[in-house]
């Protein structure tokens, strides 16, 4: 898992896809989609030839992981006889509209019978052999929700997946003094934003207020793929040792070309982190005061 993580990070697509066809052979057929198993954890994809097949991609991962993936859908389109996308209920409204594919919502408790070929949407990049930045940069659209001059869109939760990619409210708060804010995290926020009922539960809602930004500051959560996916200027704030998908060592990412990743660069230091964004953000909104 290492190597292929080190690979994927340094680009280097072709010894991530060996590793990872390496690891589709020695696998059981029999645990294939295994009912009982918990959905994260199973593997869908066998290998076999999807083109010119009626095809069912299945999202047993979480909301960003759909997002991130769901660049892939209409070049899985291209070569298949059909595309059904069984995702989570609340993004059907957000990929109802990729071409070439139908979607429908993921019932865990009675998902769809498998078609010709199916496939996990995180399988899809080494299905395809194709790297994230060969793909349509901007695969999500939304209404741009109308906001004052300059807003920034924050979101410091990550939801119960890993509490450490979190960052307390607080430290965002000299972020508000410079700008107009909105929170994208649910809930009452103490911050002094534009919305301190915080950020609706609705996917579309969340979308728009993302298009509408000037920028998006959050860390390694659905919003920050959500704000990829828009191609909206977006910095990701992350641990020292991220999720696979992010080079701590790089201030870019292939997977979204208007995104900038601010690193930790000790475990559990957030202020030099929030410091450096402070630092860029002045630099930024000068720039943008100049326009």
């Amino acid at each position: 898992m290492r190597q292929w993580i080190e690979a994927m990070r340094a680009e280097r697509y072709d010894v991530a896809w060996s590793l990872a066809a390496k690891i589709l052979g020695e696998r059981d057929p029999a645990t294939r989609d295994q009912p009982g198993a918990p959905y994260h954890q199973r593997w869908v994809w066998d290998g076999r030839d999807f083109e010119g097949r009626h095809v069912l991609v299945r999202c047993y991962h979480g909301l960003g992981d759909t997002i991130q993936f769901a660049r892939y859908l209409p070049l899985l389109a291209d070569c298949t006889a059909s595309v059904t996308l069984e995702a989570q209920p609340g993004l059907v409204p957000l990929l109802r509209d990729v071409p070439g594919i139908a979607v429908v919502p993921f019932d865990p408790t009675a998902p769809l019978p498998a078609f010709e070929c199916d496939i996990e949407i995180t399988e899809l990049d080494f299905a395809l052999r194709i790297a994230p930045d060969a793909t349509q940069p901007a695969y999500i659209k939304a209404t741009r929700a109308v906001l004052p001059r300059g807003t920034i869109a924050l979101c410091n939760g990550a939801g119960g997946w890993d509490a450490g990619r979190g960052i307390p409210e607080a430290l965002f708060k000299s972020l508000c003094a410079a700008t107009p804010c909105i929170t994208m995290m649910p809930g009452p926020s103490a911050l002094p934003v534009l919305n301190p009922t915080g950020c609706p539960l609705d996917m579309e809602v969340t979308a728009s207020l993302l298009a509408g930004a000037e920028l998006v500051i959050t860390v390694d959560t659905m919003i920050a793929h959500l704000a990829g996916a828009l191609c909206r200027p977006t910095w990701l704030l992350l641990q020292a040792e991220p999720d696979w998908r992010w080079n701590p060592g790089r201030p870019d990412t292939p997977w979204y070309p208007t995104m900038r990743l601010y690193a930790q660069p000790e475990p559990g230091d957030w202020a030099t982190v929030i410091a450096a964004v402070a630092r860029d953000l002045t630099s930024h909104l000068a720039k943008t005061t100049e326009r």
